[in-house]
């Protein structure tokens, strides 16, 4: 059966604290397969194929807020997908891996909410955005702490709903999902 990754926002920020082990085993519990953790930031991966892919991410989403209360969006991508994340950035290779992010969308935001953001959006600072399949690209430049781009931000400006990993993590979890 294919591995997926599922990525889960608000997991261990913003006082949102959750154990992977205890998130690993509510998984189980609701009967996902091949459960596994990388990182502590949310990041599972799983067997699903590709007509359980379809509900997986509200069911875990569902699982999540009944079982520790944290409302989270949960977003599952195949390996291609993952992999497309990484090598279709426009910014992997230029900019510092944990600086350049793929940011996974609940659903692409309308062209004009986009940009808008990018006009607005020039003259404030040095970060390089760009719209790809179901992801947002984002390469903070000078670092994410120092950035008015949140997560937040994003969504009241995009009207979407998305979940942010930097090129590190990434290239990590595909290879994971190759074994």
């Amino acid at each position: 059966m294919p591995r997926c990754a599922a990525f889960l926002g608000s997991i261990n920020v913003g006082g949102n604290r959750l154990a992977m082990a205890d998130l690993r085993a509510a998984l189980v519990g609701a009967g996902f397969a091949g459960v596994e953790t990388v990182a502590a930031s949310g990041n599972v991966l799983l067997d699903l194929d590709d007509a359980d892919r379809a509900g997986a991410a509200g069911e875990i989403a569902r699982v999540v807020k009944a079982e520790f209360g944290i409302d989270s969006l949960v977003v599952v991508r195949n390996r291609a997908s993952v992999w497309s994340a990484i090598e279709d950035n426009p910014f992997h290779g230029d900019g510092q891996d944990r600086f350049v992010h793929s940011i996974f969308l609940d659903r692409l935001p309308p062209a004009e909410r986009f940009e808008a953001l990018l006009a607005e959006h020039r003259s404030r600072g040095g970060e390089r955005l760009a719209l790809g399949p179901g992801v947002l690209y984002l390469d903070y430049v000078h670092g994410v702490g120092v950035s008015s781009l949140t997560g937040a931000f994003l969504q009241r400006r995009l009207g979407v709903r998305g979940t942010a990993r930097n090129m590190t993590s990434l290239k990590r979890i595909l290879a994971k999902m190759d074994f």
